[in-house]
């Protein structure tokens, strides 16, 4: 199991280029079913069947797993046995057949525009180095709709103030090029001067610690929530909701699906669709001048 284990993530990481952080949910998923076929059929990754797969599913759902979990672990398995009959070192799929449990299409929760002005134009921030940098955290996420990977991950390279481009390194480590605002470029270019004040370890990456080091996602979290809680009362408050606003904003002032998807780095347009959903007050609005009865 462990040789087979290894060549499966190596492939992951090498061929497919996928993330640290997905390589290491994958090799989770595989372990945990893994542990689940010894224990109930005494037998492993590489002789299980059918069954075995739906009873663990099952065994799953009844313990509360949540179905966009489940399909999530049933993504990584059918990988994994596609990756094993390629290489021949198994004789059938037993993942064929498997169905995944129907999940509900949550609408992605976001910020009001004026409450998003506000964060921006009205709370005083610190007057310091750590101030000014979690200020400029929560403009490039609004501004640009990135993730909190990608924004911990960006190099001073990365950013060309000359002709208004970040460059961000997505997930199975596509590239995109984003454009920034004059005013975002201002103060990205004001930070990088405040900067220099502060002892640099990490000198390739563009937002650090106050000890000059690599910043870490529990930091920006815990940033992002504070001074969101200060303008919303919605009970999500992470870097992702900026990713949301920034989506449902562009949309609801004009922006194509097309573009928003590009911006967003998504694969495929249905998971920028989601977003459609979030101009219901859009759609009232062109309805209560348009409608003869409204």
């Amino acid at each position: 199991m462990s040789t087979l284990l290894q060549d499966f993530l190596n492939y992951l990481k090498l061929e497919k280029r996928y993330s640290f952080n997905t390589v290491r949910a994958y090799k989770n998923d595989l372990c945990q079913l893994n542990s689940f076929l010894e224990d109930i059929y005494d037998c492993s990754l590489k002789n299980v069947e059918y069954f075995m797969l739906r009873s663990w599913l099952a065994y799953m759902l009844k313990n509360g797993i949540s179905s966009r979990s489940v399909n999530r672990k049933i993504t990584c398995i059918k990988s994994f046995f596609k990756f094993l009959v390629r290489e021949s070192l198994v004789k059938s799929n037993p993942t064929l057949k498997l169905v995944s449990p129907k999940t509900n299409k949550n609408i992605p929760t976001f910020i009001r525009q004026e409450n998003i002005q506000k964060l921006l134009d009205d709370i005083v921030f610190e007057n310091s180095y750590t101030g000014f940098r979690d200020k400029l955290i929560l403009e490039i996420f609004y501004s640009t709709g990135i993730r909190l990977s990608e924004l911990i991950n960006i190099k001073i390279s990365d950013v060309n103030l000359e002709i208004k481009i970040l460059k961000v390194l997505g997930k199975r480590n596509k590239e995109r090029l984003i454009p920034l605002t004059k005013e975002l470029i201002e103060k990205i270019d004001k930070y990088l001067k405040m900067r220099e004040t502060i002892k640099i370890f990490d000198v390739k990456y563009l937002l650090l610690t106050n000890k000059g080091k690599k910043l870490y996602p529990s930091l920006v979290y815990r940033s992002v929530n504070y001074y969101l809680s200060l303008v919303t009362s919605i009970d999500k408050k992470s870097p992702h909701i900026l990713r949301h606003s920034f989506a449902t904003h562009m949309l609801n002032n004009g922006a194509d699906l097309n573009s928003i998807k590009e911006l967003l780095g998504h694969s495929n347009l249905s998971a920028t669709q989601v977003y459609t959903h979030n101009s219901i007050d859009k759609l009232k609005k062109v309805y209560n001048q348009a409608h003869p009865r409204a």
